[in-house]
């Protein structure tokens, strides 16, 4: 006999999934309030000036965020939910190929971010364990992203797939890495930026795909040091 539970447990249970998805949405509303003061106000923003871009008491934000600290992770993962991460994938899904496909990710990347000038400085300003795991965890989404999308092209190729891996977290790292401090300290165009970063990023994966993917391949070829152009020997 089948068991049923009783129909107050039901109505109980049904107030208890409503309500928490409310406090969901409120909570989401006032993660999309607090980007729209960070646009507005700066990476300064207080808690005061963020509850009154939204129209909230500063008692109302407190309810549903621990802290700053809370709030700026909160942050944090909204960005890369709703803006970073699509932005990404629609890069790693463009039906582009090679050179093309190489700059177009760097760029969609550079240009995600640098199109909020104020949200990572109001990120970063905040030291709290949380919010790092909250930059680590969208990096990392992007990096497996990248790493299907490697190892998908490398098979189709018919290449050692092995280190699509740890090919993938090192693009992934090291262009956030210096995008970032391009943020801080903008000594170059975005557009200088990125083909910087294409051009080690392209020069890498050329290397790879010369030896085929392959480990062993790349350990038993000669590494002579690159031969300067004649312009730079004169």
């Amino acid at each position: 006999m089948a068991h049923q539970s009783p129909a107050g447990a039901v109505k109980t249970d049904g107030r208890k999934r409503r309500w928490h998805q409310h406090k969901v949405d409120r909570r989401n509303e006032l993660v999309d309030g607090t980007l729209d003061a960070i646009r507005l106000r700066g990476s300064n923003v207080s808690m005061d000036e963020i509850a009154a871009e939204i129209g909230v008491s500063k008692t109302v934000l407190y309810r549903y965020f621990v802290d700053k600290n809370d709030l700026t992770t909160a942050v944090m993962m909204r960005f890369a939910q709703t803006t970073l991460i699509p932005n990404m994938a629609a890069a790693l899904t463009a039906h582009l190929d090679g050179y093309d496909l190489t700059r177009e990710i760097i760029r969609v990347y550079v240009a995600t971010v640098a199109a909020e000038p104020e949200i990572y400085p109001f990120v970063m300003a905040n030291s709290s364990a949380s919010k790092s795991k909250a930059v680590a965890d969208s990096e990392q989404i992007i990096a497996r992203m990248l790493g299907v999308m490697l190892r998908r092209r490398m098979a189709e190729a018919g290449m050692d797939t092995s280190g699509a891996q740890p090919w993938a977290f090192m693009i992934v790292g090291g262009v956030q890495l210096a995008t970032h401090s391009w943020m801080s300290h903008p000594r170059m165009t975005a557009d200088e930026l990125i083909d910087y970063l294409t051009m080690l990023s392209w020069n890498a994966l050329r290397g790879i795909v010369e030896v085929g993917g392959s480990l062993e391949e790349f350990r038993s070829m000669p590494h002579p040091s690159p031969v300067l152009p004649p312009q730079m020997l004169d």
